[in-house]
């Protein structure tokens, strides 16, 4: 209810003058309450005539509006830049930051500069109307001084209190048009700020309560005691306690909220920065967290577009040793017929597009059966099945992907055509690069001797070769027709190659 108000209040009247006037009339009456609570309190002590007091109270009422209207107008200049702060077309992070300052700390300056003249300015006057018309002399004037130090220390962090409260929706549009803009700077803390109020309140209700009884005695006046200190103490600490929970309550909830929204995966949460106490801190604190977030998450995005999800997850997981790993996988090496003649007869961009358009086709077909892309080799590419996804059956997922990459691609509608070496054994997987510049890839002869059984299909009219080494790891039944042993280019011995009948790679679906 009393934020729809003040939000109302600030929409109508905008952040010029016009919202001035609502915290300086706000505070005003805030403390000229005060004031009237005051000066009964130590009328109860002296029992002066009525009119003496109604005198003395509408004389402390002009002083303390007076007053009060006089630090606020030093509000004013830090109104009008947040004015030209809202209405530039792209502030600077720089002017964000002077203009949250502003807003945020001015009250906190301004109450500092301000307060021994606004007391003085109340207070000094007030002495001489209630001296000259209760006529209680010196020494009560010398006590009444004693006295209304503390209505005066209350009042000033009332006062404060509401303008930062009135202050909260600039702070709110700040952190909302620039929410990426660290603008925390510490100032007054709710720990401080406790300690003034606090200690205001409690010997505010017990000067009051032994102002009105301390003069009876007996149990009937324990009684009364007991009842009008417990009255006095909900009835004076009701604003307070207004302020203070919301000091505390209102930040959290609001951070609750952004909490929320980042645990739904929304990194671009952002926790109005409305304090500069310890909530405002913890918002900032929030804030960096979140932008933090938002960019691991464009990392991974990133990270997982260039790399395998397996190859990202492993790396993100910290469990990748540096010294790599030896692990026994199927080799998958695939590559395009006849593309250079092809090649050049286009453009690049035809090319790059041609390539992506097969390349886009593969590679779900390879994160089907369980492996991963290691890399890009131009026309062709490496896959690998059983690292860093264990797969029991390695060599039947690469047999059953290659089988499907050769029958969408070759009688796909890019015309081109595609073959597919395999070959199992010992690897070795690891970070490979230097100078901070690192790449997940396997090495090992049984990645050399795919590249060669690929380049083989070129002798014997296959569309998929496989060697005698993945055979005998297959766990299904494959449909193989033995193609002999063969030279291959690098290799001394020669080596027993198998293909899969290009009937069954159509018919594979």
């Amino acid at each position: 209810m009393r934020d729809r108000a003040i939000r109302y209040l600030y929409d109508r009247c905008g952040s010029g003058s016009g919202y001035w006037l609502v915290m300086s009339a706000a505070q005003s009456a805030a403390s000229a309450l005060v004031t009237c609570v005051a000066v009964a309190l130590i009328a109860s002590f002296f029992d002066p005539p009525l009119t003496a007091v109604a005198v003395t109270m509408l004389g402390g009422v002009v002083l303390t509006v007076f007053a009060v209207t006089f630090a606020t107008s030093k509000l004013r200049p830090r109104l009008e830049r947040f004015r030209e702060w809202r209405s530039a077309p792209d502030p600077s992070p720089a002017e964000t930051r002077e203009v949250w300052e502003l807003v945020v700390n001015g009250t906190a300056d301004t109450y500092r500069r301000m307060a021994g003249r606004t007391v003085l300015l109340t207070v000094v006057p007030l002495l001489a109307i209630a001296g000259w018309s209760w006529h209680i002399g010196w020494q009560g004037t010398a006590a009444t001084l004693v006295a209304v130090i503390v209505p005066a220390y209350y009042a000033t962090a009332l006062s404060y209190s509401t303008s930062e409260l009135l202050s909260r929706p600039m702070a709110e549009e700040i952190a909302a048009r620039a929410p990426d803009v660290t603008v925390f700077q510490p100032g007054t803390s709710l720990a401080k700020r406790l300690r003034i109020s606090v200690p205001a309140y409690t010997t505010a209700a017990a000067t009051l309560t032994v102002g009105v009884l301390g003069r009876a005695d007996g149990a009937r006046a324990l009684a009364a005691t007991t009842l009008t200190a417990l009255v006095v103490g909900v009835a004076l600490s009701s604003e307070l306690t207004l302020f203070l929970s919301d000091a505390v309550t209102g930040p959290m909830r609001r951070l609750q909220r952004q909490l929320a929204l980042v645990r739904d995966g929304d990194f671009s949460a952002r926790a109005p920065v409305v304090s500069s106490d310890e909530f405002g801190e913890l918002a900032d604190d929030f804030n960096q967290m979140a932008a933090g977030l938002a960019e691991r998450e464009r990392i991974r995005s990133a990270f997982g577009t260039y790399a395998d999800q397996a190859v990202a997850d492993l790396i993100l997981s910290g469990q990748l040793p540096p010294e790599g790993f030896e692990t026994t996988a199927t080799i998958l090496f695939c590559d395009v017929r006849g593309f250079t003649p092809w090649a050049e007869r286009l453009g690049a961009p035809e090319v790059i597009t041609a390539l992506n358009a097969i390349f886009t086709a593969i590679v779900p077909i390879v994160d089907r059966h369980g492996g991963h892309v290691d890399k890009f080799l131009g026309d062709g590419l490496l896959a690998v099945f059983g690292t860093p996804r264990p797969l029991a059956d390695h060599a039947d997922c690469a047999v059953e992907a290659a089988r499907e990459i050769v029958r969408t691609v070759n009688h796909g509608p890019s015309g081109l055509k595609v073959a597919c070496g395999l070959n199992t054994g010992a690897i070795v997987a690891g970070p490979i690069g230097g100078a901070g510049r690192l790449n997940f890839s396997v090495i090992g002869d049984t990645v050399n001797v795919a590249a060669r059984v690929e380049a083989a299909t070129r002798q014997t009219g296959d569309d998929v070769l496989l060697t005698e080494a993945t055979r005998t790891h297959l766990r299904r039944d494959h449909h193989l027709v033995e193609r002999g042993p063969l030279a291959l280019k690098g290799k001394s011995d020669e080596l027993e190659l198998y293909a899969v009948p290009a009937a069954d790679a159509a018919a594979s679906a």
